[in-house]
This record gives C-alpha cells, sequence and structure tokens, in this order.
C-alpha cells in the first residue's frame, strides 16, 4: 500500500478487525482487514481464509486476503465478501466466515498437484493497490 503511495495508518490495538486505514486523495477513509497464508500450509490450502468474523456490511471495508505460495492478492469488499462466503454452520467457529480462494489440479509434466487461483475470484484479483487512492 505504501509503494502505490496510499496515506496508509495503523491502529494501535485490532477491537474492530481493522489491520491498516487508508486516506485517499479526496479525504474519505477506507478501513482493511489483512490476512494472508504462508507458504508453508498444507497443499491445497494455500488460498483458505478461514475462521473471519464478519457478520454484517460495512461501508468502505475491505478485505486483503494474500497467498505466499502462489503470490495472490485479492481484495474484496465486505459486501461482497458476504456474500461470496457463507457462515460456519457449527464447531468452535460456528458463526465465522470462511473463503477458499484456490483449487488445486495435477500438473501432469511433473506429476504433483498445484494450486491455481480459483477463477470465481479473479475479479477481486490486484496487482496493486492504486484503485484506492483517488
Amino acid at each position: 500500500m505504501l509503494k502505490d503511495g496510499l496515506d496508509v495508518y495503523v491502529p494501535l490495538v485490532d477491537d474492530d478487525g481493522i489491520d491498516a486505514i487508508v486516506r485517499k486523495n479526496d479525504g474519505t477513509i477506507i478501513e482493511f482487514q489483512i490476512k494472508a497464508r504462508s507458504n508453508t500450509v498444507k497443499l491445497g490450502s494455500a488460498g483458505l481464509f478461514a475462521a473471519i468474523q464478519h457478520e454484517t456490511v460495512r461501508p468502505n471495508y475491505y478485505f486483503v486476503l494474500y497467498s505466499e505460495r502462489m503470490d495472490k492478492t485479492w481484495v474484496i469488499s465486505s459486501a461482497e465478501f458476504i456474500r461470496l462466503t457463507k457462515p460456519n454452520k457449527n464447531g468452535k467457529n460456528a458463526g465465522k466466515r470462511t473463503v477458499w480462494l484456490n483449487g488445486t489440479k495435477l500438473d501432469k509434466n511433473i506429476n504433483q498437484r498445484k494450486e491455481y487461483p480459483n477463477e470465481k475470484f479473479s475479479p477481486f484479483l490486484v496487482d496493486d493497490f492504486s484503485k484506492f487512492r483517488t
């Protein structure tokens, strides 16, 4: 975000699921929840973002979801996140939301499973954060 010239602020505490606040050129504020998956997660889980607390649509609120292994970043608005996910029905994470942004397929050249970004979520893939500048 800083590399793209955004005016970024980081809250001292994360009480409300806000990891970064961006002030746009027009003075409006955007809040971001940032989640990441590392290279070391189990194969098939590079795009799994689970147990996320988010019950209602929040205006000017976005999720930044990053998969290190796939080197992909998705930015999804609060409204889209709720539309695309369902709350977990039972267990310790009942009511929290999960989204799986990848699939796996067999790479026949090396006879191994490989992860790939799920096409359903391609509208949310970003290479930078410049769209939040204006």
